[in-house]
């Protein structure tokens, strides 16, 4: 079995290659993993195994065709974690969303179609859907992208949707919640949180904080992932949630204590533009379907990334100036 990674060595993307390499997932057991990768600021090669016999690692852009041509052929599968992720981000410079999610994606399909790749999973991201007051979302509500960086993610769905039913591509689509865990960039809400606070430094909290959002680890998140590639239904389009929803301002109650903080630490800060109010997803179809129910309790998951950020300065600390944002998710 040969598997190829993109993104690979981002946050989301490396705990998938760690899994599969150290034989976590039965159905890819023994598989070699290429994983390619920009390396922007958020790809680290800190982040995977480089010396791992069955992995090998390709510094390139999804946006560069030939390279595609050349380097996704003879892999059995894809897993397409590649993509610009950070709000903030994307309200400064859309372009670069819009290039890497929508082209870099059209790109890489189109190199597995040529490719005959057996099976692809397209991840993407609850954002698409736009913002819920109540309730929660399933597969079939429609999308309503409100950031450069969701919009540029719903297109990218809808590209991979097409290669599906224009070319017959064997691929998923699935749709997180937040995610949170060991090797996040400290730009997203919780490593940023925990590493301002670890510091003795204020945190930026956007407006009164209310904004709620859905937690998923990471564990669980590549979890399903791996369900989804094995047993997903070609075509399909699957929402992993965590199944925790809390505001910013409750998520934040919960760093400070377990950082030994007060609220004299919290800075308020302007809201984002176009701030979604709230996230959540309906996850009957991967329960149903595959039996996925996430397996680590916040209030542990929470506990254990913060003593990981406690316990990892040396990971971390380099880092910081490789981002120039305060803002959160």
């Amino acid at each position: 079995m040969k598997l190829f990674v993109t993104g690979g060595a981002g946050f989301i993307g490396s705990h998938f290659v760690r899994c599969v390499l150290e034989g976590r997932y039965p159905a890819l057991a023994g598989a070699h993993v290429t994983v390619v990768d920009k390396l922007t600021y958020a790809g680290n090669l800190a982040n995977i195994p480089m010396e791992h016999p069955r992995l090998s690692f390709v510094h390139g852009d999804i946006c560069d065709g030939r390279l595609m041509s050349a380097v996704v052929p003879g892999h059995d599968a894809v897993v397409h974690f590649a993509a610009e992720s950070h709000v903030d981000r994307s309200l400064m410079n859309a372009q670069q969303f819009v290039m890497t999610n929508v082209v870099g994606t059209s790109t890489l399909l189109e190199a597995c179609r040529l490719a005959k790749v057996q099976r692809i999973v397209h991840v993407s991201t609850d954002e698409v859907y736009g913002s819920i007051s109540e309730g929660s979302w399933t597969e079939d509500c429609p999308l309503r992208p409100n950031s450069p960086y969701s919009s540029s993610k719903a297109s990218s769905d809808l590209i991979a949707r097409a290669y599906w039913r224009t070319h017959g591509l064997p691929l998923s689509i699935t749709r997180c919640s937040n995610n949170y865990g060991p090797y996040q960039f400290a730009e997203k809400l919780i490593p940023l949180f925990v590493t301002n606070l670890l510091d003795g430094r204020d945190v930026p909290l956007y407006g009164d904080g209310h904004n709620v959002r859905e937690w998923l680890h990471v564990d669980d998140h590549c979890r399903a992932i791996y369900l989804v590639l094995a047993d997903g239904r070609v075509g399909g389009v699957y929402n992993i949630g965590g199944g925790v929803e809390l505001s910013n301002r409750e998520l934040t109650k919960r760093m400070l204590e377990l950082c030994d903080a007060d609220w004299s630490r919290v800075r308020h800060v302007p809201d984002r533009k176009a701030h979604d109010e709230r996230y959540s997803v309906d996850t009957t179809r991967i329960r149903e379907e595959l039996a996925f129910v996430p397996q680590i309790p916040f209030e542990r998951g929470l506990a254990d990334v913060v003593a990981w950020y406690r316990d990892h300065r040396a990971w971390w600390e380099p880092l910081r100036i490789r981002s120039e944002l305060t803002g959160s998710r």
